[in-house]
C-alpha cells in the first residue's frame, strides 16, 4: 500500500505523516511505504501515514516487553493513579479528539463525541480495576495450609483496531489491560490513525511509563507481525468477520489469547401493537447514524403483517429532513470513510433493483452541505428485499436499511436465527410477554427491547453469536479483566510466624 494521490498543490512529501509511538515518544517511519489519510468530506488526502516494516515492529514489541517488568510490579495505588489522570485528561480535551475523529473518519462531530464518551465508560471502569481483580483466600484447608488465588497480568498484548471507531473501540480493551498490568502494543486502522497518537501523549502527560502504550502505524503486514510475534501473550479485534476469523485462527494457532469480534446483519423486529412513531425514529437513528459504519447498525427491519404499509412511509418522510454534509457543519450525518468504500456501498442498490426489490429511497447523486469531492452516498431505504438478494444476505456497513416482511412473530424469529451472524437484534413491541419470549428464544448475543442499538454499558460486556465473534471471550466488562488477566493458585504453609517490626504511621505506597 503506497500513497496515492495528495492534496491538489501539495506534494506526498509535503504532507504531514502520522508517526508510530515507541518508546514514549513520536518515531518517523523508516519502511519508505506510506498510505494516503483522507479528510472524507473534502475527498482529498491531507495526511500520510507511515506503514511499519518488520524491523519496526519488532522494535515497538521489544519496547513493550522491556517495558512489561516494571510496570507490573508498580504498586496499585500507582498505577490507578495514572488512570485517573489520564481519564481527566481525555475527558479535558475530548472536543479536541472529536474534530480529530471528523477529520479522518467523516462522522459529525456529536457522533464523534459520542464515541469518545462510551470510550470513557470503560476507561472510567478501569479505574476501579484493583477490586475487580482480587483474589479469593481459603484459611485452613488442611492443618497449617493456606490456599488463595492472585491475578496476574499477561505480558505483552495486541490490539487491531477498526476504522469505524478509532477512539471507542481500542478503549474497549487497552484501559483495562493497562490497568491490570500490562503493556500494549496498538495497532490502528491506516484509515484514521491519528487519534491513536493523541491519546499516546495524553497517557504519557498522565504519567505513564515510556513502553507501557506503543501505537505502530501499519497494514497487513504489522497485524501478521503481532500475531506470528512469540513475545505478543493476546490479540484483541474488532472488524469484518473474514478477518476476524484470520485473526482468530492464526493467533491460536500461535497459542495466543484471542477476542476476536466480527460481523453482523442486525434485525429489527417490529410487531403491529409496536409504537410506529418510536420505530420510525428508531430505525433511522440505528440504520443512518454514523453512516451506518457500525457492527451495531440496524440494516434490517422484519415487519409482521401490515406494519411495512404503515411504517415505511413514515421513516421515507422522516429520511426527507435529513442534512447530509461535512460532519464539522450542523447537519445529521458526514460521508463514508473512502471513496472505494463509498462506491461498494452504493453498488447495492444497483443489485436490489436487479433483485426486484422497491427502491423507495435512493442515495446517490444527493444534495450536500459540503464540498462535492466527499464520499457522498445519503440514506438509502429499500422495501421488499428478497432473502436471496446480497443486499439482504451481506454486511453493507453503509446507510442503507432494508426491509422485510413476515406475516407472524414466529417467522420473524425463525429468520433472525438463520443468519450466519448473531451480533445484535432489536424488538418493538408494547407486549411484554412478546418481548421476554423474544429474549429467551433469539440466537443473539445483545439484545433491544424497544431500544434499536443495544451496545451494554461498560459493566457488561459485548459480544454476540455465531459468526459474530471468535474466541470464547467478549470485549470489556468482567469478561475483559478475565481475559487480559491469569490466575495463580497458591497453596502455603508457614510453621514459624513472623514480623517486619514495628511501624505505627500508615503504610505508603
Amino acid at each position: 500500500m503506497t500513497t496515492t494521490a495528495p492534496t491538489a498543490g501539495a506534494t506526498a512529501t509535503e504532507l504531514p505523516e502520522i508517526t508510530h509511538w515507541i518508546d514514549g515518544a513520536r518515531v518517523s517511519g523508516a519502511s519508505g511505504r506510506t498510505a494516503p489519510v483522507y479528510d472524507p468530506a473534502l475527498g482529498v488526502a491531507t495526511k500520510t501515514v507511515a506503514l511499519a516494516s518488520q524491523e519496526e515492529i519488532d522494535r515497538a514489541i521489544a519496547s513493550a516487553k522491556a517495558a512489561f517488568p516494571k510496570w507490573r510490579d508498580l504498586s496499585i495505588t500507582k498505577r490507578q493513579q495514572i488512570m485517573f489522570r489520564f481519564r481527566e485528561l481525555v475527558n479535558e480535551r475530548k472536543d479536541e479528539l472529536a474534530e480529530i475523529l471528523t477529520a479522518e473518519h467523516g462522522k459529525v462531530i456529536s457522533d464523534s463525541l459520542g464515541e469518545i464518551q462510551r470510550g470513557l465508560e470503560v476507561l472510567e471502569l478501569a479505574t476501579g480495576f484493583p477490586h475487580l481483580i482480587k483474589g479469593e483466600f481459603s484459611q485452613q484447608v488442611s492443618t497449617g495450609v493456606d490456599v488463595y488465588s492472585t491475578k496476574s497480568p499477561l505480558g505483552v498484548v495486541g490490539i487491531i483496531s477498526p476504522f469505524n471507531f478509532p477512539v471507542m473501540v481500542p478503549m474497549w480493551f487497552f484501559p483495562i489491560a493497562i490497568a491490570v498490568g500490562n503493556t500494549v502494543v496498538l495497532k490502528p486502522s491506516e484509515k484514521d490513525p491519528s487519534s491513536s497518537i493523541f491519546l499516546a501523549e495524553l497517557f504519557k502527560e498522565a504519567g505513564l511509563p515510556d513502553g507501557v502504550f506503543t501505537v505502530l502505524q501499519g497494514d497487513k503486514l504489522a497485524v501478521d507481525g503481532l500475531l506470528n510475534s512469540p513475545d505478543v501473550a493476546s490479540i484483541s479485534f474488532v472488524g469484518s468477520t473474514p478477518i476476524a476469523k484470520y485473526i482468530y485462527e492464526t493467533a491460536a494457532k500461535n497459542g495466543k489469547r484471542v477476542q476476536a469480534l466480527g460481523g453482523a446483519k442486525n434485525h429489527m423486529l417490529v410487531l403491529p401493537d409496536a409504537d410506529l412513531d418510536l420505530v420510525a425514529d428508531s430505525a433511522i437513528n440505528a440504520g443512518f447514524g454514523s453512516a451506518g459504519e457500525r457492527c451495531m447498525a440496524i440494516s434490517v427491519l422484519v415487519a409482521v403483517g401490515d406494519v411495512a404499509d404503515k411504517v415505511v412511509p413514515m421513516i421515507k418522510e422522516r429520511m426527507s429532513k435529513l442534512v447530509i454534509g461535512d460532519g464539522r457543519r450542523s447537519c445529521d450525518m458526514g460521508p463514508l470513510v473512502t471513496e472505494q468504500h463509498r462506491d461498494k456501498v452504493a453498488s447495492y442498490v444497483d443489485i436490489a433493483i436487479a433483485d426486484g426489490a422497491d427502491v423507495v429511497v435512493d442515495g446517490r447523486g444527493i444534495e450536500v452541505d459540503g464540498d462535492k469531492a466527499g464520499f457522498w452516498f445519503g440514506p438509502t431505504l429499500i422495501d421488499r428485499v428478497p432473502l436471496t438478494s446480497r443486499v439482504y444476505t451481506e454486511e453493507i456497513f453503509g446507510p442503507v436499511l432494508s426491509v422485510v416482511r413476515v406475516d407472524t412473530y414466529e417467522e420473524g424469529v425463525e429468520l433472525i436465527n438463520s443468519g450466519a451472524f448473531g451480533n445484535g437484534t432489536a424488538i418493538f413491541t408494547n407486549d411484554g410477554g412478546a418481548a421476554r419470549r423474544f429474549q429467551n428464544e433469539i440466537e443473539v448475543g445483545m439484545i433491544g427491547i424497544n431500544v434499536p442499538i443495544p451496545v451494554p454499558v461498560a459493566y457488561y460486556s459485548f459480544g454476540g453469536f455465531k459468526d459474530s465473534i471468535f474466541g470464547d471471550s467478549k470485549a470489556y466488562g468482567m469478561q475483559g479483566f478475565h481475559f487480559f488477566t491469569r490466575e495463580k493458585a497458591i497453596t502455603s504453609r508457614w510453621s514459624d510466624p513472623s514480623h517486619g517490626g514495628i511501624n505505627l504511621g500508615f503504610p505508603q505506597a
